[in-house]
């Protein structure tokens, strides 16, 4: 080791920056984080990613698209409503 280090062109922050990420804040249930942590260890992985796997696949279920089915039954809802208003 060196008796003295020159830091004077260090930068403060993460040593690597990771693109596409953001380093937040945020209050977990301790049961919730446990159970991320065990099955993050049974899996060999990282418990933050299973964190971030299970937060894209409930936005991507809950971002459903207007399919004909799915418009077809809001029309079903909407419509008798609707036309009771016009004609009374």
């Amino acid at each position: 080791m060196r008796a003295e280090y020159d830091f004077s062109k260090g930068k403060r922050g993460a040593v690597i920056p990771q693109r596409g990420k953001t380093r937040i804040s945020i209050f977990i249930d301790k049961t919730v984080l446990a159970e991320f942590r065990a099955r993050a260890e049974r899996s060999g992985t990282g418990y933050q990613t299973m964190m971030n796997e299970a937060l894209r696949k409930f936005l991507s279920e809950t971002e459903r698209p207007v399919t004909e089915k799915v418009l077809r039954q809001v029309l079903r809802q909407e419509m008798p409503e609707y036309l009771r208003g016009l004609i009374g």
